[in-house]
């Protein structure tokens, strides 16, 4: 069964970068698609971007297009997703998710979860 672990969270300055990590173990990632959720206090999770197993990926919100990228090292078994000029409308727990070989916009289409890891940006 797939197992996914965040890192790379913290606390961070307006203006800033971050880049976090979702490592993968028990299966292979290459033929998931992994979406990157985030959720603040009191908001729905959403998604912010995703990498289908070919490698093509999608940023959703209009608000992390250009400042958001998310990437793959299958050989490494991990996805990235690099944030940059980060804004304090950012601060939210981070999850990563997986499903097999595409993306989805909603959660109920994810198999796998991590269990999250908390971005502050505030300063």
């Amino acid at each position: 069964q797939l197992q996914l672990v965040e890192s790379g969270g913290g606390l961070v300055q307006p203006g800033g970068s971050l880049r976090l990590s979702c490592a993968a173990s028990g299966d292979t990632l290459g033929s998931y698609g992994i979406g990157w959720f985030r959720q603040a206090p009191e908001k729905e999770r959403e998604l912010v971007s995703c990498i289908r197993s070919s490698g093509s990926s999608t940023n959703l919100p209009d608000s992390v297009k250009g400042r958001f990228t998310i990437s793959r090292d299958n050989t490494k078994n991990t996805v990235y997703l690099q944030m940059n000029s980060l804004k304090p409308e950012d601060t939210a727990v981070y999850y990563c998710a997986a499903r097999l070989y595409g993306c989805a916009s909603t959660v109920s289409m994810y198999t796998y979860w991590g269990q999250g890891t908390q971005v502050t940006v505030s300063s």
